[in-house]
């Protein structure tokens, strides 16, 4: 069985999250469990971004530093 669950304990489960939320939520829950999932497996395959390039704006500050320590 599942993790020592028996038929008997998954139906009692299902009948208390059908009277929690109800039978007209049961989809919408589903679909964004499904969809955490799936973005879930996604971020776990592609590998880390690291962008390494040098912004503008500090390379300009760098050598105005060093125009300046020469003056």
């Amino acid at each position: 069985m599942l993790g020592g669950l028996g038929v008997w304990e998954l139906i009692i489960i299902l009948v208390i999250i059908l009277i929690i939320f109800g039978a007209g939520k049961l989809p919408e829950i589903g679909g964004s469990l499904g969809k955490g999932i799936k973005s879930f497996k996604k971020a776990i395959k592609e590998p880390d971004e690291i962008d390494i390039t040098p912004k503008k704006e500090n390379q300009e500050a760098k050598e105005e530093a060093k125009e300046e320590s020469k003056e």
